[in-house]
């Protein structure tokens, strides 16, 4: 199966580009501490409080002082679990950046967002209580929601009162890439006027044993990590003549792979997206590799250097400082390059966004920055 999105020079004026974006992560809430972290190469571990977590690791890379009632209130966050909170909290500073500015209102406003499976803490708990409780149905059914996977996104339009569609893309490492293709779509079709799109990965218990069980041998040792990150996505023509557009997003492709054939996979992957774009690979300023622990991430950087050098590899920003944040990542480092050109280092350009996921998904975007 092949997702697939271009943008066509004949379709320039209907092309998606970004216009906001926020991002709460291990550096802290907000695009600025993310950019600032990302920039500077920051470690951001940190050691687990044994009192809270009971992972199989002591040490992770989390958003620090992230209480739900200290972020967003005590009203509505009760039966909140982490991975809402994250998402919620994004969308929230997405939409304050934006201000007045957006092109569509709450009607016209869809929200698209990527995760791995939601949360599994949540399915996990709600799961257990059934199973240990006098009853199969004695649980606690204000927990319910938090089991289903598409509870983020539906809490974030609930919470905002977004009434445009409303999608969860479960995609692991790969879901950012693949939310930013869907919402493009929802333009393109004329479903929304603006789409807010991105990806969230929260830390908890449940997430670190089963990241702990299929870790392979050769990826030992890598440290999870959390966060989300949002775009405000419109067309060129709404949005690009005043000045708003960070970014236009040219074109985004995914494969799927199998055992030892990520190599060549990878390789038609780009060559496919860079000809959707209609760029060359001499033409791309930056390359931000996913930075997947192990062989297959060994692998994705030599393809990568192959094709575009190793000199575009180092000028895009390294996200090792934040852990793995598996269905975060994609979106991640979307932000890691829009905050590089909002620096200037380069200032604007065509970038390539690469991801892989071991599970046998590759994705790329190409994408030219504008702010710098």
């Amino acid at each position: 199966m092949t997702m697939t999105f271009s943008a066509s020079a004949s379709a320039t004026l209907n092309r998606p580009v970004i216009t906001a974006w926020s991002a709460v992560s291990p550096y802290g809430i907000g695009k600025d501490e993310f950019v600032a972290g990302v920039m500077a190469g920051k470690d951001a571990t940190s050691v687990l409080d044994s009192g809270e977590w009971a992972a199989p690791d002591d040490r992770a890379c989390l958003v620090p002082g992230f209480d739900l009632r200290e972020v967003l209130g005590r009203k509505g966050t009760r039966s909140m679990d982490r991975v809402t909170g994250l998402a919620v909290t994004a969308v929230r500073d997405l939409l304050r950046d934006s201000g007045d500015r957006r092109t569509g209102g709450d009607e016209q406003t869809a929200l698209v967002l990527g995760t791995t499976t939601g949360s599994a803490q949540s399915m996990m708990d709600f799961t257990r209580a059934s199973l240990v409780g006098e009853r199969p149905f004695y649980v606690d059914p204000s927990l319910m929601p938090n089991a289903v996977m598409n509870c983020a996104a539906g809490q974030c339009a609930i919470w905002h009162r977004l009434k445009g569609p409303n999608t969860t893309i479960a995609g692991g490492r790969v879901a950012g890439l693949s939310a930013l293709s869907y919402a493009a779509g929802l333009l393109r079709a004329g479903r929304a006027e603006t789409v807010l799109c991105g990806a969230v990965e929260e830390f908890s218990d449940a997430r670190a044993w089963l990241d702990h069980h299929r870790r392979s041998e050769d990826a030992a040792g890598a440290l999870l990590g959390e966060g989300c990150a949002m775009f405000m996505l419109e067309s060129a023509a709404e949005a690009g003549h005043d000045g708003r557009a960070l970014a236009e997003v040219l074109a985004v492709e995914s494969r799927v792979y199998s055992g030892a054939g990520l190599r060549p996979v990878l390789d038609a992957c780009l060559g496919g997206v860079l000809a959707r774009a209609g760029v060359g690979a001499d033409e791309v300023v930056s390359v931000s590799a996913s930075g997947l622990a192990g062989r297959a991430g060994e692998e994705e950087r030599e393809v990568l250097t192959a094709r575009f050098g190793a000199r575009a590899l180092d000028r895009a920003p390294s996200l090792d400082g934040v852990g793995d944040t598996s269905g975060a990542s994609a979106a991640l480092q979307i932000g890691s390059v829009l905050g590089a050109a909002g620096r200037g280092e380069p200032a604007g350009g065509i970038a390539v966004i690469s991801s892989v996921d071991d599970d046998g998904l590759v994705a790329c975007a190409v994408i030219r920055t504008l702010a710098g």
